[in-house]
């Protein structure tokens, strides 16, 4: 049996990779009570949510293989399948309800009596009524069935880790791609900002020196006003916050466990920074770069909805 699956935990703690929330697996053990089959469908989701068709035979262990999978996963929805077979059958015993019987046998007669029938009852008949012989079968011993269905749980768990340690890559490596593209638009955004004040003064003045003509601009009254430009247009703050939350989530692609939920949040602030900032500034420039990180912003929720 392959170290991954007698101790699924360390497979899945083993790198520190993007894990994705979509993948299967499937774990076949066959010990000396019992054959058991496990099969797990993974997928996207905002918590953990259990999902686990057993027999009812073995609701007594269900709480275990729950727990398993809580000791595995944080995150998606995970469709669970187990079956059992058993290696050999179980003692069975034959329990005869006389009592019933003969309430049965009383309830016959009086039945041919009103209806004038003839004839008693059969034995086969009265053996055949519900309730009169039961045939018993001895209980799951539950430990002997965990003996190889723990494994087969883990075996299962370890598999669907695995896959999803597998697309975590990819989506990874597109999440970083994306973010560097993010990181540069800023960057050309908070190199085009400082210039828009002093191009905003030239057009003042240009402007007002058309309609005054020969007349003398007031330099005080014309500072004033770039001022108050300066100050409502400033995007400074929100490039600022925007660049911090660009290396928080540098550093979640970096960190080990789940992060998905807090790439979420910090791509709900980037959102809202990007979205400030555009609605500061009528800039052609800044005005395009904002449309094309809102649109990078998007393709990246769309993949942190799988990461987990």
């Amino acid at each position: 049996m392959r170290a991954s699956v007698l101790d699924h935990r360390a497979a899945c703690e083993e790198a520190k990779a993007t894990r994705s929330m979509t993948g299967f697996g499937r774990g076949l053990v066959t010990g000396e009570a019992c054959t058991a089959s496990v099969e797990i469908r993974s997928y996207n989701h905002r918590f953990l949510d259990l999902s686990i068709r057993i027999p009812g035979e073995l609701s007594g262990i269900e709480d275990r293989v729950r727990k398993e999978l809580q000791s595995a996963f944080s995150r998606g929805r995970l469709d669970v399948f187990i079956s059992l077979e058993e290696s050999a059958g179980r003692d069975r015993t034959v329990e005869l309800d006389g009592t019933l019987a003969s309430s049965y046998h009383r309830a016959l007669l009086e039945l041919a009596r009103d209806t004038g029938a003839t004839g008693e009852p059969s034995l086969e008949l009265l053996a055949a009524l519900p309730g009169v012989i039961k045939i018993k079968e001895r209980p799951l011993d539950l430990e002997r069935v965990w003996a190889c269905l723990g494994p087969a749980v883990r075996q299962a768990a370890a598999e669907v880790a695995e896959m999803r340690q597998t697309e975590g890559k990819a989506l990874e490596r597109d999440i970083i791609h994306r973010l560097a593209r993010v990181a540069y638009l800023t960057g050309e955004i908070g190199a085009r900002a400082p210039l828009l004040t002093e191009e905003y003064r030239q057009r003042l003045t240009h402007r007002v020196s058309e309609l005054l003509r020969d007349q003398v601009i007031g330099e005080d009254r014309l500072t004033t006003e770039i001022v108050l430009y300066a100050e409502r247009s400033s995007i400074n703050e929100e490039l600022v916050r925007l660049e911090s939350h660009i290396e928080q989530f540098r550093e979640l692609t970096r960190e080990s466990g789940p992060v998905g939920r807090k790439a979420e949040f910090i791509l709900q602030e980037m959102v809202r920074e990007v979205n400030t900032a555009g609605s500061k500034t009528q800039d052609p420039d800044i005005g395009r770069w904002v449309v094309e990180i809102k649109g990078e912003l998007e393709s990246l929720r769309e993949q942190v909805q799988n990461v987990e």
